[in-house]
């Protein structure tokens, strides 16, 4: 699955899911643009390797995902945009009456009002190529709920349901959209998490991951970063070209209970 000749911008992707698609992309021959709202020379360092790792043109550019107009300047300084990667996204966890408002406002922004202005920045630069991809990392809570979790659920639901919007407003041009779902995958921040949790509840390592932190996870193994590159790559390439408006789950079963 080449996607040599194309640039990938990939935000919220100096560090875990971002960064390994990132990486997975520029496997396969793509020009990258990494993102975050950071601008510090390690930034700029992790391009660097990546160009120099696969031979390709890797760049960063520091936006900041909850601003509007950082959003679509992300996607103008990038200068072309075949494949857009909406990946950017934060977190809190707290019951609805006790939410704080302005972690709601942060979260619909970067989580998905920003996935809104890069697209829109973005669609007119693929239609001049005559091709593109949009493709935004959503969650398997996207398709279901947890508890404390209102507006991160929000966000994620309403990534899935713009991801068929654009679908059906490019459905007769050779531009597709699909979001693609995770369950919990393993990346640095949720490997940090592990030790305190073992301490927190007394546990071995192994029953922290099953029972604890993949709890809803059938499978009971974690996604991996590459794994969701690889289904990136596959939306991509010419054999997903009729796969839009849709929704595929890397969740080890999550979404069939």
């Amino acid at each position: 699955m080449s996607l040599s000749g194309k640039t990938a911008v990939i935000t919220g992707s100096n560090s875990g899911i971002g960064l390994g698609i990132a990486r997975e992309m520029a496997k396969a021959g793509a020009d990258v643009v990494l993102n975050s709202y950071s601008d510090r020379d390690e930034d700029h360092a992790l391009a660097a390797d990546i160009a120099s790792e696969f031979g390709v043109n890797a760049r960063y550019i520091g936006a900041d995902m909850s601003k509007a107009d950082d959003c679509r300047r992300l996607i103008t300084d990038a200068g072309t945009c075949d494949i857009l990667i909406n990946n950017a996204g934060i977190q809190h966890v707290a019951p609805i009456d006790e939410f704080p408002t302005a972690k709601w406002d942060a979260i619909i922004a970067i989580n998905m009002s920003s996935a809104f202005h890069t697209t829109a920045a973005a669609l007119p630069m693929m239609r001049d190529a005559g091709w593109g991809r949009v493709v935004n990392i959503a969650s398997a809570h996207g398709l279901t709920a947890s508890p404390f979790k209102s507006a991160y659920v929000a966000a994620k639901h309403g990534i899935v349901g713009m991801t068929k919007v654009v679908a059906l407003e490019t459905a007769q041009e050779p531009i597709t959209a699909n979001a693609i779902c995770p369950g919990y995958v393993l990346t640095p921040l949720v490997e940090a998490q592990i030790p305190n949790t073992m301490k927190e509840y007394d546990m071995s390592r192994e029953d922290v991951v099953k029972n604890v932190l993949l709890k809803r996870q059938p499978s009971k193994e974690f996604a991996t970063v590459e794994q969701l590159g690889g289904t990136v790559n596959f939306l991509c390439s010419d054999a997903a070209a009729q796969i839009t408006g849709t929704t595929i789950s890397v969740d080890g079963g999550w979404t069939a209970l």
